[in-house]
């Protein structure tokens, strides 16, 4: 099945769920439809002679991937998608040397999640009961995961549409994340970062790695894309943390913009749940296969001998 195939498939089954409404964006949607035309704003400087063999191979903070294309944070609606979803799509990202990312709630069977193989990273959110983030913590320490991610971006819950999603939530102190590092003894990722200043914070806090987002447009409305802040970040924090991104990338094209601003690694959100409604973990497989099969092929006429090499003078921003 081909991508445009799993995505049209999966989002006409996913419209006719029940839950499908949790795939639409904070109050008046402009974050959905901003993201495609910030990725469209960019397009590639080709170098057809002389062009390389690219292989698409990465590592990060010592994990070993074949593509930077790998999960966004999300827990829900997954298990509600198909049965045994979120080890189906475990099992998938695992057959393709990507890696998973789960949200909140904490998945029940997340040690099982673990016991596939995948490199995974686990999601704690920031309750206003700071007892609880940091019970969180501990349950998702002890499932053995790969990293620890806290959404920093949080502190006023999630929201879709006019409907508060999750809530008792309340902003995170530098303080706080300094006492965060101090529980986390694997690399601890910040997530949801797009500002200069933020990311300062979660570098000095000791974070290993950030990840610039909007959240999947469920925080706040009128946010960014990571590319119109992954300057300013690149620029604060230079290689003192790993940058992440997510938000609105759909084919290998955009992850290429991404790791082109300085990225190591792009998530994908709603993707997998596509991937995941239109062929279970076969659909999974083939979006994360098809996706870096486009990002390859564009790879070898622009240059870029691998993900790391892949440079801003690549792309040309229209006026």
């Amino acid at each position: 099945m081909g991508l445009t195939e799993i995505y049209q498939k999966g989002k006409r089954v996913l419209a006719e769920k029940e839950f499908g409404w949790v795939l639409d964006a904070v109050e008046t949607g402009f974050i959905s439809e901003h993201d495609r035309r910030i990725l469209d704003r960019y397009t590639f400087r080709p170098q057809y002679i002389d062009g390389v063999e690219p292989k698409t191979t990465c590592s990060v903070l010592d994990v070993e991937l074949a593509t930077p294309v790998i999960m966004s944070a999300m827990t829900m609606p997954i298990p509600a998608i198909t049965d045994n979803g979120l080890t189906d799509v475990a099992q998938a990202l695992k057959d393709v040397g990507s890696l998973m990312w789960t949200g909140t709630p904490i998945p029940k069977n997340l040690k099982e999640l673990v016991a596939t193989g995948v490199p995974i990273v686990a999601n704690a959110k920031p309750f206003r009961d700071r007892n609880k983030v940091f019970r969180d913590l501990e349950e998702i320490q002890k499932a053995g995961v790969t990293w620890v991610g806290i959404e920093t971006d949080a502190g006023q819950g999630t929201k879709i549409h006019d409907k508060l999603v999750a809530k008792d939530c309340a902003p995170l102190s530098l303080h706080e994340l300094k006492a965060i590092r101090k529980k986390v003894s694997c690399p601890l990722i910040c997530k949801g970062v797009l500002s200069r200043m933020d990311a300062e914070k979660c570098v000095e806090a000791g974070a290993d790695g950030i990840v610039v987002s909007n959240h999947g447009a469920h925080t706040l409305d009128y946010l960014p894309h990571a590319l119109q802040v992954m300057n300013e970040i690149v620029e604060a924090i230079g290689d003192k943390a790993v940058l992440i991104a997510d938000g609105g990338f759909r084919r290998g094209s955009d992850v290429l913009k991404g790791l082109a601003f300085g990225a190591s690694l792009i998530g994908l959100g709603r993707p997998i749940l596509y991937g995941l409604a239109a062929d279970g973990r076969e659909g999974v497989s083939n979006l994360i296969c098809e996706i870096t099969a486009e990002m390859k092929r564009i790879m070898s006429l622009i240059g870029a001998e691998d993900p790391g090499k892949v440079e801003r003078s690549m792309l040309i921003e229209d006026p």
